[in-house]
């Protein structure tokens, strides 16, 4: 089988060897592994333009190198027309000589693809919609655009559009799917050590990823400090200033809390000023870029996530905290109140500060309501482990 990947996405050339964004190479690890060929129809990066990446793993048959463009304004638009015309006329030659087309979208040559696949309705044929699939949501008009062509069973045929989350009045094309980060035998090994049951939940106490026997529970309001976690770009959309401003608002009310963030971005400048005005460099810590090691033990030891969101597809944080007993608390935009069973599983942040730090307050001061989410968190996100995640690789291209 012949695997053609079109994606916005771009492959890093450096040094005489290819790089793709890291968690997108860890995947495409298993999409190879049950190809006989794989071949990528992207742009071309010459620098990682600070992008997280990682070598290619596995044997890239060809890339078809496509130029970047944004339409973002009438200038860019019309600098665009050439550009996309050229786009078109390679993926109409690549899709031809594929056995199996995938998108990866949302993207501006994921646009120009989910056209030209139309053309091709005898061909087998898979999409990852890795944004926002909320029919409900705010969206630029092509990514709209991108969603109704995929969803149209008229236009699009033989293909099984990956999305996250289940929406109501998805067309028979569309497939609920999931991201995963730790494995079977991950999740087994953790469980022998840490052995986390309803009457031992994480939030009770501080944990150690290494203890073997659950530590001596007390109401969370005796735990010093209780730890709170961030990870992610530390950018607009990710609002890490507001996960910084609850954490300060519950220690201003005499909660004896700590933040830790995990990321960088172009925001940590201003975090770092912020910090600093407010006095906060004894409970707020800024750790950079970490190891997925580091990260995992993190994670182990933290009582709650704050992710405030703006955008995401499928927060890989919030499965990874649920992963492992850290219950998020996070801004409910696309697949987020799927994942949290609409609550129970988490706290849904509102934005609101004052109403959002009562709602984390009212899990603090309940330590039943607060095992059930770490416990219920951790056994609904344990079905979507990277065992699983491959064998529905498998399924999507060979049955």
């Amino acid at each position: 089988m012949k695997l053609l990947v079109i994606s916005s996405a771009p492959v890093v050339e450096m040094e005489g060897k290819s790089y793709l964004y890291a968690p997108y190479e860890k995947e495409m690890q298993w999409w190879a592994k049950h190809a006989n060929t794989i071949q990528f129809c992207c742009p071309i990066w010459k620098e990682d333009r600070k992008l997280l990446i990682a070598p290619i793993s596995f044997k890239v048959d060809s890339i078809v190198a496509l130029q970047e463009f944004d339409i973002t304004s009438f200038s860019n638009k019309l600098k665009a027309i050439p550009l996309a015309f050229v786009a078109l006329v390679k993926i109409f030659k690549a899709m031809k000589q594929a056995d199996h087309i995938h998108l990866r979208c949302p993207g501006n040559i994921a646009l120009l693809a989910c056209l030209v696949q139309i053309l091709f309705p005898n061909k087998q044929k898979t999409a990852k919609y890795a944004g926002n699939w909320d029919p409900k949501s705010q969206q630029p008009w092509s990514y709209r655009l991108q969603k109704w062509i995929l969803s149209n069973t008229f236009l699009t045929r033989n293909m099984q559009v990956l999305v996250y989350g289940e929406w109501e009045g998805s067309t028979k094309n569309i497939k609920p799917f999931f991201t995963a980060t730790y494995s079977q035998e991950e999740a087994r090994l953790w469980s022998l050590e840490a052995k986390v049951s309803p009457e031992e939940s994480d939030c009770s106490s501080t944990r150690s990823a290494q203890a073997k026997q659950p530590d001596t529970r007390q109401p969370i309001a005796l735990v010093t400090p209780i730890k709170f976690l961030f990870v992610g770009t530390l950018s607009k959309g990710k609002q890490p200033l507001y996960a910084i401003q609850l954490v300060e608002q519950l220690s201003q009310k005499g909660r004896k809390v700590n933040l830790e963030l995990y990321g960088e971005g172009v925001l940590r400048t201003e975090l770092e000023q912020y910090i600093a005005q407010k006095n906060l460099g004894a409970i707020v810590f800024l750790r950079g870029n970490q190891s997925k090691e580091i990260i995992r033990k993190a994670y182990q030891t933290s009582h709650f996530l704050i992710l405030p969101s703006k955008s995401e597809g499928w927060p890989k944080v919030v499965a990874e905290a649920l992963f492992w007993g850290c219950v998020p608390a996070a801004s409910p935009v696309s697949c987020v109140r799927y994942m949290l069973g609409n609550g129970s599983r988490g706290v849904l942040l509102q934005e609101q500060i004052d109403q959002d730090v009562r709602e984390i307050e009212t899990v603090l001061n309940n330590q039943e309501v607060c095992q059930k989410m770490a416990f219920e968190g951790q056994t609904w996100s344990r079905q979507f482990t990277t065992d699983k995640f491959e064998e529905e690789i498998r399924k999507l291209l060979i049955g």
